[in-house]
Parts: structure tokens; sequence; C-alpha cells
């Protein structure tokens, strides 16, 4: 039996609430989606979110391969997770599902300047960033920056804001496609 992935939910600052594609998806497949908790979704500690997801991956990976699937400043903490993890720790991850990802170098949040300058360094494995034309958290130029970067295929979504809840995308079958091409 082939192993079995492992989805680890990455939400952004103030984690993903009840309407959020990403608690949609963790929902309907819990056994296969699982969300990295943090200590202060409110106070986010730069540090602390990027132990939090190494380990999640050392954990999951234990078990399989690895997704991730992140959001917001999640995108920001797998970026800075990736500059300082080590290559067997990355060796485990098949892929990165990045959607809106916050420009925190700009972002004039008090809570978030700790995360600052975003990691612009390229992802080991395949890697998709889903960005809006109308997200108030990051330009489309700028989003096409973060793909560059990081070695990604970038996605276009069209005007749909921040690309959460309040963006009307329910169970976003669209992301679900762009998971499964991963």
């Amino acid at each position: 039996m082939p192993d079995r992935i492992t989805y680890l939910v990455l939400p952004g600052y103030q984690n993903s609430g009840p309407a959020h594609w990403q608690t949609r998806w963790q929902a309907a497949e819990p056994e296969a989606f699982r969300r990295v908790e943090q200590a202060d979704w409110d106070h986010p500690e730069q540090q602390d979110w990027v132990a939090r997801v190494d380990a999640a991956v050392a954990a999951a990976a234990a078990e399989g391969p690895v997704v991730l699937v992140a959001h917001s400043l999640g995108c920001i903490t797998a970026a800075r997770w990736v500059t300082g993890a080590s290559s067997e720790r990355t060796a485990a991850v098949r892929g990165a599902l990045l959607v809106a990802p916050a420009d925190i170098d700009t972002a004039e949040v008090p809570e978030l300047l700790g995360f600052r300058p975003v990691a612009l360094e390229r992802f080991p494995f395949p890697t998709v960033v889903v960005s809006s034309t109308d997200d108030p958290w990051v330009t489309p130029a700028r989003a096409r920056e973060f793909a560059a970067a990081w070695g990604a295929r970038h996605v276009e979504a069209g005007a749909y804001g921040h690309l959460n809840s309040e963006s009307g995308l329910g169970d976003w079958p669209e992301g679900r496609k762009l998971l499964a091409e991963l």
C-alpha cells in the first residue's frame, strides 16, 4: 500500500475560521489534513511558528509524504521554514500550495513585523502560488515576485480578495484541483 500523503494546513495570522477553505478541507478529510496549531494566532512569533512547522513536518514525514497547504502568513512561515530546514526535512515534502502570501514587508500590522523580511529562497519541491488581483495584503506584481523567487508556478485566481472566508470560495474546488496537480 503506498504511503498516504499528509497535508499540513498552515493558516495565517489569526487562524482560519470555520468558513475558510482550509478548515473545510480539513473537516472533509480529517485523516489527511492536519492543521499546524500555533501557540498564539493573534501575536505570532516567527521563530515559534517556524519551529511548529518543522515539528509537524518531522512527525508527518515519519508516516509518509507531506504537502504544505498554506494561506497568507502561513505562506511566509513556510518560506522562512525552507530557509532553515535540513535537507532531510525538506526532502519529506512533496509540494506546497501557497495561497495569498501576505506581503508583510509592506504590512503595517505591528504583530507581523517580526516576520520581516520575507524569505525569498527557492523551494526545493514543486510549489504553486495562488494570488488574487485585488488582494489587500499583496499586489499582483509582488505575488509574481514571490512565485519567481520561490521557483513556483504562479496562478492568478481573479478578483477574490484575500482568498479567505470573505471571498465566498466555499470548498474552493479550483484550489483542490491545484492541490491535486502537485
